[in-house]
């Protein structure tokens, strides 16, 4: 059986839970979610927990019990905490700017690069350096950071670019005389 599929998804105060066939809907303090599952996994409530299970064992359920599970418990904890992404920005000039809603970044370049909001996404730059990136699909939060960060990935000779917080960048050794 799948450790991650069998676990119970427990259900905080404040959030209702919507269950039709190949759709399950999640509405909490934060917002609404909507996620289409595969027609073979079932999602049910059981008090203040939801559990997913599945029909058989054979390889394509055993994976989509695991995913099905992870989806409906993002879309639970997206809409009562919500995710965010931090990004750094390391470079001389390198800096973000908020104009309104969108994201305007200064990367070396001969112009500056605006990066739009998506919808139910928004940016904090509490330093010229620093970039959060907040909301409650986990995903387009994720698409949204990886985005920013392909716009000027960290190079490997001075670690210019913007980079996770947290990550590394491995480091090459420049041309020697």
């Amino acid at each position: 059986m799948s450790r991650i599929g069998r676990k119970p998804i427990p259900v905080p105060a404040g959030v209702t839970v919507g269950i039709q066939p190949e759709l399950v809907t999640v509405n909490g303090p934060k917002g609404e979610l909507q996620e289409r599952i595969h027609r073979d996994m079932t999602v049910a409530q059981e008090g203040e927990e939801l559990l997913v299970t599945r029909p058989t064992d054979r390889g394509e359920h055993r994976a989509l019990h695991g995913l099905t599970r992870s989806l409906v418990a993002n879309m639970v904890e997206g809409v009562t905490d919500g995710f965010q992404k931090t990004l750094e920005i390391q470079g001389v000039g390198y800096r973000a700017v908020l104009k309104g809603k969108d994201l305007e970044l200064a990367l070396g370049y001969s112009h500056p690069v605006s990066v739009p909001a998506p919808a139910g996404i928004e940016f904090e730059v509490p330093q010229p350096t620093r970039v959060i990136v907040r909301g409650i699909d986990k995903q387009l939060v994720g698409e949204t950071a990886a985005y920013i960060r392909k716009q000027r990935p960290p190079e490997p000779y001075k670690g210019k670019g913007i980079r996770y917080e947290g990550e590394y960048v491995a480091r090459k050794v420049g041309k020697r005389a």
